[in-house]
């Protein structure tokens, strides 16, 4: 059941069917404590069935999200096996934003660091400002990353680079960051004006060619090359035979759809 109200979370609901959620605690620089994961496990968890046709993730305050709240896990002062589970929510609420089938929008800015960067990278579309920096300092705190950095971050920039990050803790930023594939889009501006513009435009896809967008690519990601041709043509079968589809096709075929033009 979802919850009815969030503690760490900011959420606004537009008529187009996009929600701007908002990590609520700049003064940590949006760090992430289990009750903030807790809060993103139950929002992306029930945002399909709850009819939500984009989300816009950004942070309060001048950072992103610079990753696990240090002073809670210090003060905490966990067992492996807790801290291991701490690191399972952590899965569980990346794996709902990655795999839930609804475009998550991440509006970066200032830090984006550790697991920020991994919550991030769960992210379907990431746009920059110039403000932004991304980083893995996990070597320098004595610490392991444990929110999905070998998983996702390696995929993004490859295996040499992901540890290398660890590492030294170099810091990407600017265009170097997107030629890498941290993120898709630089700004000049606001990085959520046009995290938002992107939300908007894709809330008007049809929500089941959304979902498998946003959830069968990843799932097909995962296979061998022969099960995800097949996969693949199964989803195809239903996405492509929608009866929602028949009126956008019909607008192709007889030309008076949007035309696909190149930029200039």
């Amino acid at each position: 059941m979802a919850r009815d109200s969030f503690d760490n979370l900011l959420i606004e609901t537009r008529d187009s069917g996009v929600d701007i959620v908002t990590l609520n605690r700049a003064s940590k620089r949006n760090a992430l404590d289990v009750a903030t994961v807790d809060e993103l496990v139950d929002y992306f968890g029930t945002a399909h069935r709850r009819g939500v046709r984009a989300v816009v993730l950004a942070g309060s305050g001048d950072h992103f999200c610079a990753g696990l709240d240090l002073v809670e896990h210090w003060k905490a002062d966990r067992s492996p096996d807790e801290f291991m589970h701490v690191c399972l929510r952590w899965h569980e609420a990346f794996n709902k934003m990655e795999y839930g089938g609804v475009p998550v929008i991440a509006a970066l800015q200032g830090a984006v660091v550790g697991g920020g960067l991994e919550l991030a990278s769960a992210a379907h579309i990431r746009v920059m400002d110039q403000t932004t920096y991304f980083a893995l300092p996990e070597g320098q705190r004595g610490i392991f990353t444990g929110g999905g950095a070998t998983i996702r971050v390696s995929d993004l920039i490859g295996k040499s680079r992901m540890i290398d990050m660890v590492l030294t803790g170099r810091v990407y930023q600017g265009q170097e960051a997107v030629d890498l594939g941290l993120a898709q889009y630089l700004v000049e501006g606001s990085s959520f004006d046009r995290a938002l513009e992107l939300a908007e435009k894709t809330a008007a896809n049809l929500p089941l060619t959304n979902f498998a967008i946003c959830s069968a690519v990843s799932h097909l990601n995962n296979m061998s090359a022969l099960d995800a041709a097949y996969a693949e043509s199964v989803v195809a079968g239903m996405v492509n035979t929608q009866p929602a589809a028949r009126e956008r096709l019909e607008a192709f075929a007889n030309k008076s759809g949007a035309r696909i033009r190149p930029n200039g």
